[in-house]
């Protein structure tokens, strides 16, 4: 199962009021591990970054400006995200900014659907818990010291760290589910063990075997040892 945990950094919150996507970071999980592939791109909002933005990103005008604009990158960001499930905290926020900049460039929206939102997924493990990137940061023992700005890339490989603890650690399924069928015997998860061929042999000594059997001789005819033969 290929995932793409996402995060994007915009110059605010509402799209409809003129604000852009200014950062995307991605980072790929294939069968809950990552791969090492990620996507990591500046935009240009073509607009002016306000102060507040710009305290919390770091990424001022001057440094935006030679960046690419999103219809520039936009084909280019939904090749690498392809048919993937998309794993992101808070979804609906970057949803929304995603969708609005492909519908601005006349790309495909992506369906809300395709959507894991880790935030309503730690506040259905933890009710009642602070459930922001950093609390669960704190609460599984992640390391975020390097967060002192919101960079997308960044919060995508922290996220993806928090997400696979949310749902069982790295290895959720110890990868059984993974097994070749071809090795099994069957479909993949549906593996058996066989008989040994060559049955092992017997490491129980002559003496052993001897006291064994006197001590089952003393336990009468109900011993369990007998029933079983």
């Amino acid at each position: 199962m290929r995932e793409i945990v996402l995060d994007t950094e915009t110059t605010g919150f509402e799209p409809s009021e003129g604000h852009r996507i200014v950062e995307i970071g991605a980072v790929e999980l294939m069968n809950h591990m990552p791969t090492g592939r990620t996507y990591h791109q500046y935009i240009n909002p073509e607009r002016p970054m306000p102060v507040e933005a710009f305290e919390v990103h770091g990424l001022g005008d001057e440094f935006l400006r030679d960046k690419p604009v999103f219809r520039a990158i936009g084909s280019e960001f939904l090749a690498f995200i392809g048919e993937a499930r998309l794993v992101i905290h808070n979804a609906a926020f970057d949803m929304k900014f995603l969708n609005f900049e492909l519908k601005r460039v006349g790309l495909p929206a992506l369906p809300f659907d395709r959507a894991l939102d880790t935030l309503a997924l730690a506040r259905q493990r933890f009710p009642g818990a602070p459930a922001s990137l950093d609390a669960l940061c704190r609460r599984f023992g992640v390391d975020n010291s390097t967060r002192e700005k919101h960079g997308a890339l960044l919060d995508s490989e922290i996220l993806a760290e928090v997400y696979l603890e949310l749902v069982g650690g790295r290895q959720p399924d110890f990868g059984l589910a993974r097994l070749d069928s071809s090795r099994s015997g069957g479909e993949a998860g549906e593996w058996r063990p066989r008989p040994r061929p060559t049955p092992l042999p017997s490491r129980i000594t002559e003496e052993e075997a001897a006291a064994h059997a006197a001590f089952v001789a003393k336990l009468g005819d109900g011993a369990i040892w007998l029933k079983r033969g």
